[in-house]
């Protein structure tokens, strides 16, 4: 694993903003860099909403794993692109939640990451206390390279359902190719797998802000996508949408607890859903 970790440090670039650190500064998380805080205080200056909507969207996440373990019963996931967000604290991240949910304590989650520092922390801090979780590198904007890792075809049992979160739509910034991930991810996953996704939009964004929140995402996030609930809800056509359906993140099955953004659910930014693959 040292070897690992030298080769995925030395492609670390710490001076250039990446969105999955951006996302873990905002969440109050540690695995991130000066430029990713510095990005977070010019987006809060803009709308100061981000840190909020963080949350809002760490605590979707944990609310999906939950109920797809719990309910649904499914005890295999791909979570390709969280960050393995450093905001939820040891013994609260994904795979924590969802094997605390799930009836079968050899519940497996590989993890899928293109940043090298998420990819080595979570590696250093995650596989050395459980054979049950991995994390690799892989960029679903090379969905194929990604589904040929010899982890994630080996790790995973692609005979039994499989969960597989798609958070990273953020880096699809071209709308033919999204709908191939979401196809080619539909194509290999096992009968009775789910599918989940994250995705950022505008929708909720007053007009006088949004010149300025575009061209401080040219600045520091260009090809970040961006999409409508009508473009979001075509790349989840044909799929059997769990209820509440596609939805803003903190009205998916909300939890009593989960107070981010509740009483502005549009200011998380952000939609989600989950959906059942046929």
């Amino acid at each position: 694993m040292h070897g690992r970790a030298v080769r995925n440090l030395a492609k670390l670039d710490s001076t250039q903003a990446r969105i999955t650190r951006i996302f873990d500064a905002a969440a109050g998380g540690k695995n991130n860099f000066l430029v990713d805080k510095d990005t977070v205080r010019h987006f809060d200056q803009v709308t100061p909403a981000i840190t909020t909507a963080a949350r809002a969207v760490l605590q979707f996440l944990s609310r999906v794993v939950r109920h797809l373990a719990a309910v649904e019963g499914v005890d295999q996931f791909m979570i390709v692109g969280s960050g393995v967000p450093s905001g939820l604290s040891a013994g609260h991240r994904l795979h924590d939640i969802a094997r605390r949910a799930s009836a079968n304590p050899d519940l497996r989650v590989v993890y899928v990451e293109n940043d090298p520092m998420v990819v080595t922390m979570a590696q250093a801090t995650i596989e050395p206390f459980t054979d049950l979780v991995r994390v690799v590198e892989g960029d679903v904007r090379e969905i194929d390279e990604m589904l040929r890792d010899q982890v994630v075809q080996t790790f995973i049992d692609w005979d039994r359902p499989l969960a597989v979160l798609l958070l990273s739509t953020y880096s699809l910034d071209d709308d033919e190719y999204a709908h191939y991930v979401v196809k080619r991810l539909r194509h290999i996953a096992p009968l009775g797998s789910f599918l989940g996704l994250l995705h950022t939009t505008f929708d909720s964004i007053p007009a006088e802000l949004l010149p300025a929140i575009r061209d401080l995402l040219a600045m520091t996030l260009p090809g970040l996508a961006i999409r409508s609930r009508d473009e979001v809800a075509a790349l989840l056509d044909g799929l059997d949408l769990v209820e509440p359906g596609l939805v803003w993140v903190p009205q998916w099955r909300p939890a009593e607890r989960d107070l981010a953004c509740r009483d502005q659910p549009g200011s998380s930014g952000n939609y989600g859903a989950v959906a059942r693959i046929p």
